[in-house]
């Protein structure tokens, strides 16, 4: 069994997964894996996948992956999410896209750890309540039988949650963890990229060793500033005008909803009326 580095959610920041895999390679850990959303929010998303690709052992999708793909919609997406996304739709190479494209959803490591991004089945279920856990402690029994730690990415914050039977419990987050091998153990490494994060900005990391039942957590300093300016500089962040008018947009799109919603309640004859009132709202006398 091989030490893992265990990162998540990098997001095409290139100065802070840089600090971490120098920081792992310091540590002399054996192998990296990786969470997904290796994309998203930041400038750099070619060059962070060729890292990726280039240093860690293995690789899972993630919810920002798909998006970049357009095998996602938006529909799940801050307006700060959407506009980045769309702009890495723009960016990415298609030899990058071609390699993400054929990243698996899950991946299970030969010491019966496994990688997910979100939820067990929904990539895009943010995992951060015991009731999130034990309702996927019982997909994780069922799809990986016999596995007892499962790592899991997305929410950007590092927690550890031990199962045992029914029973949830969080496990204070130390510098080092030591884990029981008959118990089952959900472990978020926290998040590489820290640009959204306001208390510090700091890339996190973890370290799993499965022979020795160990956990680690570690974070490390990145040029912060640096990423930010290349963010804003290349169209990855809101600007004042871009964010009103994704507020508009999706103002007519929820209204456009409802619309629907009620014509159908309504009825043809309903349908037709309503179009009647947003024309004439549209072309008034």
């Amino acid at each position: 069994m091989a030490r893992y580095g265990v990162i998540a959610d990098i997001h095409g920041n290139r100065e802070a997964l840089t600090a971490v895999l120098d920081e792992l390679h310091h540590r002399k850990v054996e192998r990296i894996v990786c969470l997904g959303d290796i994309v998203g929010y930041n400038a750099d998303p070619d060059e962070c996948a060729g890292l990726v690709r280039q240093r860690c052992a293995t690789s899972i999708m993630g919810n920002h992956e798909l998006i970049a793909l357009g095998l996602l919609d938006f529909s799940r997406c801050t307006k700060q999410a959407e506009h980045a996304l769309r702009r890495t739709r723009k960016t990415l190479s298609r030899d990058t896209a071609h390699w993400l494209s054929r990243l698996p959803p899950h991946q299970r490591l030969e010491d019966g750890a496994v990688l997910v991004h979100g939820g067990v089945r929904d990539v895009l279920q943010y995992m951060t309540t015991p009731a999130h856990i034990a309702e996927n402690a019982s997909y994780f029994a069922e799809d990986f039988p016999g596995a007892r730690v499962c790592f899991f990415g997305h929410s950007h914050e590092p927690r550890v949650y031990q199962v045992d039977a029914q029973e949830v419990n969080e496990v204070p987050v130390a510098d080092e963890i030591s884990l029981d091998k008959q118990k089952t153990y959900f472990i978020n490494p926290g998040s590489v990229d820290a640009q959204r994060k306001n208390r510090h900005k700091l890339a996190e990391f973890a370290i799993f060793d499965g022979a020795a039942a160990r956990l680690e957590f570690g974070r490390v300093r990145y040029h912060a500033a640096a990423t930010e300016a290349k963010a804003a500089t290349f169209g990855y962040r809101l600007t004042p005008m871009t964010d009103r008018l994704y507020t508009w947009k999706r103002r007519l799109q929820k209204q456009g909803r409802t619309t629907v919603s009620v014509a159908r309640r309504a009825g043809t004859r309903g349908l037709s009326a309503i179009s009647g009132l947003i024309s004439a709202r549209r072309n008034p006398a």
